[in-house]
């Protein structure tokens, strides 16, 4: 690439060659700060509702910083040519076929106001000479600002050579109108997409974190047809990484029947929507699979399968995490950090309406064993299991949902 600058002086490029190699090992925390804001300031509804694409927008990000810091040690103060590989391809491929613009200026905007005050912190760190801090500001700013043109110029040709390329889109795009609640005539959408509407619908959401492991994805697809019996099946390629799938029929569908169908697929993570019959009921499913879905992800859940009508009301006490937090420690008090066989067992009792011998049965303990640990579990508790059964019970949850959420620190 042509050069647009002088190169800096040996003492400035060994200065940034430093301070990259150092950020080098704080990747993960750079892009926490601007990953989020930089996708929010796109204001795409469609894309901040899938959580295996904004997982790759962030991995877009981490690449975009990787790519900068290592350029800078190898060759300091230079122009850096960005790196559009596989990932990224893939990634600009998939919001294509789903109709997804993102504005990829507004965007590097955000990224470059949080990134360049996150440099300037870490050069004043550095405790170095005026006249050397300003010549790595300099430098800096100029390659920083450079970058980023470059990037959203190589991601806009990537994007015109996906829309050319794509087959896809009118059938992903259908779907994407239906489920965002645009009015829609059930045989339009019929005869679209070759399903029928008008019968009971359960939306699943399959998807894995590595897109290298697509292949495990689409066996977990074809074992879920398999599995399917006489029901119909509508499959929608959503990312590299995730399949949107509806299974209708005549009768409600069995999220369990899902369940077990997938239960030998440990790398795919499956979100299931609340049954729904016709038109509205395919789209609420899928907005519920969606929100179960961006649930497991946001908390870091440690699920293979997760029904939405059993985790609704985690759902919404946890948009706010800090919030979640102090939610279950005021709740619970001593037991959020007691022995996990004692919130287990003091939510299985809730669970199965105060009946012993039906939480020892699901448990496969002794009746004895599961009364005593619930009945301790209820003593450690800041709010008692009888005075407000639903807090309890929404607490444990969450905390069932999400272990690490006490130890987490209010943001």
């Amino acid at each position: 690439m042509e050069e647009l600058w002088p190169p800096p002086s040996p003492a400035v490029a060994d200065a940034i060659r430093s301070l990259c190699e150092r950020l080098l090992t704080e990747t993960d925390a750079l892009v926490d700060a601007f990953a989020r804001p930089s996708l929010v300031a796109q204001n795409d509804p469609a894309l901040l509702a899938d959580a295996s694409l904004v997982e790759e927008d962030r991995e877009l990000n981490r690449s975009d910083l990787v790519q900068w810091l290592t350029a800078n040690v190898q060759h300091p103060g230079r122009r850096v040519e960005p790196y559009v590989g596989p990932r990224t391809t893939s990634y600009i491929n998939d919001l294509v076929s789903r109709g997804i613009a993102p504005d990829f200026a507004v965007a590097w905007r955000v990224a470059l106001r949080i990134g360049w005050r996150q440099w300037l912190e870490e050069c004043v760190a550095y405790r170095a000479d005026p006249d050397l801090l300003v010549g790595v500001l300099d430098v800096t700013a100029q390659s920083l600002v450079q970058y980023a043109l470059d990037s959203v110029a190589a991601l806009r040709q990537v994007g015109l050579a996906a829309a050319m390329g794509n087959t896809d889109a009118e059938g992903i795009a259908l779907i994407q109108l239906i489920a965002s609640g645009a009015p829609m005539a059930e045989d339009l959408a019929e005869g679209r997409l070759r399903y029928r509407m008008a019968r009971w619908h359960m939306a699943l959401v399959l998807w894995i974190d590595d897109p290298e492991q697509a292949d495990v994805l689409d066996e977990a697809t074809s074992a879920l047809r398999s599995a399917a019996g006489g029901r119909s099946a509508l499959v929608a390629r959503a990312s590299a990484t995730s399949r949107w799938i509806w299974l209708s029929g005549e009768a409600v569908p069995d999220p369990h029947h899902v369940e077990k169908a997938l239960a030998a697929t440990d790398e795919v993570c499956v979100a299931v929507g609340r049954p729904g019959r016709g038109l509205e009921g395919f789209r609420s499913s899928h907005q519920d699979a969606l929100a179960a879905q961006s649930l497991v992800v946001r908390l870091g859940a440690d699920r293979r399968f997760t029904a939405y009508a059993d985790v609704d009301l985690i759902d919404a006490l946890t948009k706010d995490r800090a919030g979640a937090r102090r939610f279950v420690i005021n709740t619970l008090g001593p037991l959020a950090e007691a022995d996990t066989a004692l919130r287990q067992a003091l939510l299985t009792y809730v669970q199965c309406g105060f009946n012993t011998t039906r939480a020892a049965a699901n448990l496969y303990a002794h009746r004895n064993t599961v009364e005593r640990r619930a009945s301790r579990a209820n003593e450690l508790s800041s709010v008692k299991v009888e005075d407000n059964p639903t807090h309890v019970a929404a607490a444990l949850l969450l905390l069932d949902l999400a272990p690490n959420i006490v130890a987490t620190s209010p943001s």
